[in-house]
């Protein structure tokens, strides 16, 4: 056997083993939902994780399995997760979908073979209600256009505004990035620069991207990122030149260096997702289909735009600093 064979036939027996060989469904009585998400590193995933354990404290009688990559760039590891929970005999899966197009056949077959997925966060080709449950998620084309309009505010509608795109197949940023130059696309003062440069699954490469596109042209009024490790890329190469706070820099999501750069002006805003509502609604919507109830089949859990005025408002900082050692005992 070639040997990248055989490493594809020990890391799937490894998943086998990992997520199946001691917690199949076969005669358990106790519904047991797993929850895949992009990523296990990022904060925004541990809010998510959060809201997962939030609705099984609530409600109780079941099980939440938390298995994920640890790069959001491994998609081929999150269509091993779906197919082997699906041969344990998983009640239900939540997954937020790491690519558009390569989850889509794995979802669509777990659900239609009789378990339920619910989709949160980033979508996935298909038709909600039938190749899955329910996809519940932010608004990310809308998302894009609050900071687009924010980017407008800030720069008066005039002047160059690099767009630094995250990930090539991930369907939530692509939305983000398509509401944001919609937006300012209709702004006459101002020119998008989008090269379709990608940053990359983590803040190193994300660095890397911004360095190289800077270094190449840096006259520029705004800056526009579409997640949080693509923003603090950015935040750290601004830095390096010299240039943070001399540019306009808007983001999506939070971490603590992301809000402890908007607190030193080198940030003017960041739309910020409710990750904890993300991950507590999809695990209840899973439940709800494995009750035989009728759910919604789109759910829009909201975003909101932080900024230097309104960072330390009550419902803000429950947005940014969200209770993970409430539900995760961390």
């Amino acid at each position: 056997m070639p040997i990248p064979s055989l490493y594809r036939w020990f890391s799937g027996l490894f998943l086998t083993l990992l997520v199946g060989g001691c917690t199949s469904e076969v005669g358990s009585a106790t519904p047991r939902i797993a929850v895949i998400p992009k990523g296990t590193s990022h904060e925004f995933w541990k809010s998510i994780h959060a809201g997962a354990e939030k609705a099984r404290q609530e409600i109780g009688g079941f099980e939440v399995v938390w298995r994920g990559p640890e790069r959001e760039n491994d998609k081929s590891q999150q269509v091993d997760l779906v197919q082997n929970f699906v041969a344990s005999g998983i009640s239900a899966i939540v997954i937020a979908p790491a690519d558009d197009r390569a989850l889509a056949s794995p979802i669509a077959a777990a659900h239609r073979g009789g378990i339920p997925v619910v989709v949160i966060d980033s979508g996935v080709q298909g038709i909600p209600g039938s190749d899955y449950a329910s996809y519940i998620a932010t608004d990310n084309v809308e998302g894009g256009r609050i900071a687009a309009r924010r980017m407008q505010e800030l720069t008066g509608g005039k002047g160059r505004v690099l767009v630094l795109r995250y990930q090539e197949g991930s369907g939530s940023t692509t939305q983000r990035e398509q509401g944001f130059i919609e937006v300012l696309s209709a702004v006459d003062g101002i020119e998008v620069v989008d090269p379709g440069r990608y940053a990359g699954s983590t803040r190193e490469s994300a660095r890397d991207a911004a360095e190289n596109l800077l270094e190449a042209d840096s006259d520029y009024a705004g800056i526009y990122c579409s997640n949080e490790s693509a923003t603090f890329g950015m935040l750290l190469a601004l830095r390096a030149r010299e240039m943070a706070g001399k540019v306009f820099l808007v983001g999506f999501d939070a971490s603590d260096g992301l809000i402890e750069g908007m607190r030193a002006g080198h940030i003017h805003g960041l739309v910020v997702q409710d990750p904890v509502a993300m991950g507590e609604l999809g695990v209840k919507t899973a439940l709800a289909v494995l009750r035989g109830e009728k759910v919604e089949t789109l759910v829009d859990t909201g975003a909101k735009l932080v900024t230097g005025e309104n960072i330390d408002e009550p419902q803000i900082r429950d947005l940014l600093s969200p209770p993970l050692k409430k539900y995760l005992g961390e």
